[in-house]
This record gives structure tokens, C-alpha cells and sequence, in this order.
């Protein structure tokens, strides 16, 4: 769970529940899964696919998430640093 207190540690949350999301949902193996890894290129993970990794993102951070919010997402660190603004506005 998020510690608003302590930005290192919401980080590093934030990474693993992406993680563990993408080898859930997509079941990829973690190797794959550093942060310089594209979504789209090195991942596969398409437009449909997007939006079940937004749906789980939503239930994990209890957050409303839009379309607009992961916009200039590339790299599953892109998605990380989105995750961290997001539960924290």
C-alpha cells in the first residue's frame, strides 16, 4: 500500500504492482520487465491490452484513470512515474 510519507518507498510500489500486473494480466515473463521496456514494442501489449492494465491500475491505487493520464506513456517507467502523479493529486 501507498506511504505518502515516503516517495521512495510509493516508487517502488508503484514499479512492483506494475510488474505484477503486466505478468498477471499478459503472462510475460518477468525478465521482460525492466523499466527501459517499451509497452508496445518490447512487451506486445496493444491498445486492448491497454486498457485492462488501466483497469487494474484503477482497482489497485482505488484512483479514477483516464485516457489523458497515460497519454505519453512508452516504458513501463513512463507508466510508473503516471501511476506515482496520479495517487498523488
Amino acid at each position: 500500500m501507498l506511504n505518502t510519507e515516503d516517495p521512495k518507498r510509493d516508487a517502488e510500489w508503484v514499479y512492483q504492482m506494475i510488474r505484477a500486473s503486466l505478468i498477471e494480466l499478459f503472462q510475460l515473463d518477468p525478465a521482460r520487465i525492466t523499466p527501459e521496456a517499451r509497452l508496445a514494442d518490447d512487451l506486445e501489449i496493444d491498445s486492448i491490452d491497454a486498457v485492462d492494465l488501466v483497469d487494474q491500475v484503477k482497482r489497485a491505487t482505488g484512483r479514477k484513470v483516464s485516457a489523458e493520464d497515460f497519454k505519453s506513456v512508452r516504458t513501463v517507467s513512463d507508466l510508473a512515474r503516471a501511476v506515482e502523479r496520479l495517487v498523488r493529486s
